[in-house]
């Protein structure tokens, strides 16, 4: 599909788990591309015709858990990294009243930052999660990989879930969610490429095709759960809205396309390199090269496996950054019309809302234009977590969190205990007093490929460890200032940032003496954190290369 002044190309029926199944959600009218007919809602109101107010009990919060799809932080206006251009108003104002992590790492890429939201584990946590077939086929048993959206209904909760499924052909409607319209990618591999148009979706148990632009629909939906008029007004409720926005093909809607024409972007520092005491993957993951007067163009790279990204050799890197931040207008809109809704309703002092991501996407940064990788601009989320009334307002917290954190968090303002171990801590402390700086835990993460659980041991060798993208395995540990990375092939380097005096991560100071006991420390504790969590291969990592001076 070709987009205004750029260039851009690019159910298996599953088992009902409740015998009475709910009506499905409405479908939206289709008007042509990039608009749609509004649907008539049957919106509960009060007898003067206003929406009537449908919150839950003042102890249970409604939760809206916002999830977009490979998104930057540095495409969200509040982050301070965004161009000054770039235009997300309704994303900023839910900042405004909230608290912003700087930094957030909930996945390395879609499906095990997915598996972790529903888990509340890390990848080398969740037993079961395979990939099977043809990509993005993959497989798991509820029974050694529950979710907790389950233990929500058995506690109260009406539970929902709309749009993008990457985890097991298994959706868990009827058994997770009370109400689902979702895109199962895995249950259809030749329809896994329509992030954006032209969907197969399941509405329930009723699987249809959907025109229309996907993140206008998903919009549509999400504000039929939230004016509550498909649920128990008595209920509290949680619902997971799935956004395939900025994912390639990234395509805006036909509104935004062209909206920043002209507009520039600070061109990476590294994006041609060279790359000192940086892992040796990076020299085979490289996505830009100069083109005419110097300036960097998408270069050609081999496709790889399930690759829906937009790689056109010769696309112009300001192109490139105009048109996911296109893309991302919509998102922005969406957002807007939800709290419009929760205000309009009188649910928003009860609803806890989280905006976040399932990982970031490097544009241009390390010269990648791919996730997958432990720099910040390939895996960090934008996070926002707003509840007025309850949660600080306006403020930012620089203490990084990851996804299994999220999953406590939500747990324990539900008043709900998950009956099995979490990998994640309660953040709450931080939620009420964002600038404290008395949090005293790491934040691990991993990146694994395609392998969970007891697949994780033994560490692989060969094309097992890159299976993904070309990125090996690896673990990262966030320590205040500092983070350390540990890349799990043989012979590669550790990598040791202070993200204060470095956030691009450029100057890797695991050689620097003056480091030396911080190295030490962040090692020790990375492998620590990994005890904690009981990870197959915390012992047996390979020695790194050690760097000299």
């Amino acid at each position: 599909m070709l987009i205004a002044s750029r260039r851009l190309a690019r159910w298996l029926a599953f088992a009902v788990l409740l015998a009475f199944a709910p009506a499905p959600f409405p479908a939206i009218a289709q008007g042509p591309e990039g608009t749609q007919r509004q649907p008539e809602f049957d919106v509960v109101v009060d007898r003067d015709g206003a929406p009537r107010a449908t919150s839950a009990p003042p102890d249970r919060p409604n939760i809206l858990l916002i999830y977009t799809d490979d998104q930057p932080y540095k495409t969200v206006g509040c982050y301070p990294e965004a161009p000054p251009w770039v235009q997300t108003p309704n994303i900023d104002r839910l900042a405004s009243r909230g608290v912003r992590f700087h930094r957030a790492y909930l996945g390395s890429w879609c499906m095990p930052s997915r598996a972790s939201i529903l888990t509340g584990r890390l990848p080398h946590g969740i037993e079961s999660l395979r990939m099977a077939g043809e990509y993005p086929g993959s497989t798991y048993d509820p029974e050694q990989a529950p979710f907790w959206p389950a233990v929500f209904r058995r506690h109260g909760y009406h539970t929902a879930q709309i749009g993008k499924w990457h985890t097991g052909t298994d959706t868990g409607f009827g058994r997770d969610w009370d109400d689902q319209i979702v895109w199962n990618r895995p249950a259809h591999p030749d329809n896994a490429g329509n992030y954006f148009h032209d969907q197969i979706l399941a509405f329930n148990d009723e699987e249809r095709r959907v025109e229309g632009y996907s993140t206008d629909n998903y919009t549509e939906w999400a504000l039929d759960v939230i004016r509550g008029a498909r649920r128990d007004p008595d209920k509290p409720w949680f619902l997971w809205l799935c956004y395939g926005a900025v994912h390639g093909p990234t395509t805006p809607a036909a509104r935004h396309q062209g909206s920043y024409d002209g507009q520039t972007a600070p061109v990476p520092d590294d994006i041609f390199g060279p790359r000192p005491d940086k892992p040796s993957y990076l020299e085979h993951t490289q996505a830009w090269e100069p083109g005419p007067g110097g300036l960097p163009v998408m270069k050609t790279r081999a496709p790889r496996e399930g690759n829906f990204d937009t790689d056109e050799p010769g696309l112009d890197f300001q192109d490139w950054v105009q048109q996911v931040n296109e893309c991302a207008r919509a998102l922005d809109e969406g957002v807007g019309r939800l709290l419009a809704a929760l205000d309009e309703t009188g649910q928003r002092e009860n609803t806890l809302v989280i905006f976040t991501a399932d990982q970031g996407y490097a544009l241009g940064e390390h010269g990648m234009s791919i996730k997958l990788a432990p720099y910040d601009a390939a895996v960090a989320s934008p996070l926002i977590v707003s509840q007025p009334g309850t949660l600080p307002e306006g403020e930012t917290c620089s203490v990084a969190v990851n996804a299994p954190d999220l999953v406590a968090t939500i747990a324990a303002r539900a008043g709900i205990a998950i009956p099995w171990e979490l990998h994640g801590r309660d953040i709450t402390p931080l939620l009420e007093s964002p600038r404290s700086a008395d949090w005293p835990h790491p934040m691990l993460m991993e990146h694994l490929g395609r392998a969970y659980g007891s697949d994780t041991s033994p560490i692989p060798t060969g094309s097992k460890l890159t299976e993904v993208g070309g990125v090996p395995w690896w673990v990262l540990l966030r320590d205040g200032r500092f983070k350390y990375i540990r890349t799990l092939a043989e012979g590669e380097p550790e990598e040791l940032y202070d993200l204060d005096a470095d956030p691009e991560e450029l100057h890797n100071l695991a050689a620097d003496p003056e480091y030396r006991a911080v190295l030490e420390s962040l090692r020790e504790r990375t492998v620590a954190e990994l005890r904690r969590t009981g990870a197959p291969f915390a012992d047996a990592m390979h020695a790194p290369r050690l760097l000299s001076r």
